[in-house]
């Protein structure tokens, strides 16, 4: 009977002691949708290193509270460092919308320009039952054989209500995400065809 009682008091120790149940999030949106169906551009595509806040790029998810305070949520993290996260997501995003591959990290041709991408995450909020906001600063560039290297730099504010769970909240902001890849590829669309052509967004 003692024999038994030691393991009973064992057992109970162990589920005591048990680590809580990790849940992982990500960027990355279903993967079943088509890619945009005009003609592929003549330029290369390469998406640069995206940069975020260091108080938000952490493996756990970092949300918002009342009055200006920051929860980190020790069990619900992301399932790459927030920084990629964000920029595989993007990448993917523009793939479809600009309909041409991302090359970043391989050798490009020579003779067909390049577009290059950068994103600075200015602000990345997630707030349970209030909204998931993205503000940021993006520049593109364009280099050509024959033409000298231009730039352009724009802004983007993207926010979305979201409800009180963190699924929706993550959803939302894949939404934004998509969002942010639409007005990049809207405004390279033009920009490349008319150097001319300024910020539409703001």
């Amino acid at each position: 009977m003692r024999a038994i009682t030691v393991l009973l008091f064992a057992g109970l120790g162990l589920v005591g002691c048990s680590s809580p149940t990790l849940h992982y999030y990500t960027l990355l949106g279903n993967s079943h949708e088509t890619q945009s169906s005009s003609l592929p551009p003549d330029y290369q595509f390469e998406m640069l290193p995206v940069r975020v806040p260091l108080s938000v790029d952490q493996p756990q998810i970092v949300v918002r509270q009342d009055q200006g305070r920051l929860a980190v949520l020790e069990n619900d993290r992301w399932a790459a460092p927030l920084s990629e996260e964000f920029q595989e997501a993007l990448s993917v995003q523009l793939e479809r919308k600009l309909g041409t591959r991302d090359l970043a990290g391989f050798a490009k041709d020579p003779l067909h320009p390049v577009l290059s991408v950068q994103v600075d995450v200015r602000r990345f909020e997630s707030l349970p039952g209030g909204y998931a906001l993205i503000d940021t600063l993006w520049s593109v560039a364009f280099r050509a054989p024959d033409q000298p290297r231009r730039t352009l730099t724009c802004a983007s504010r993207i926010q979305e209500p979201a409800d009180s769970s963190l699924s929706n909240v993550v959803l939302v902001h894949q939404r934004l995400i998509e969002e942010l890849a639409t007005r990049i590829a809207n405004q390279t669309d033009v920009w490349v065809k008319d150097a001319a052509q300024t910020c539409t967004d703001h």
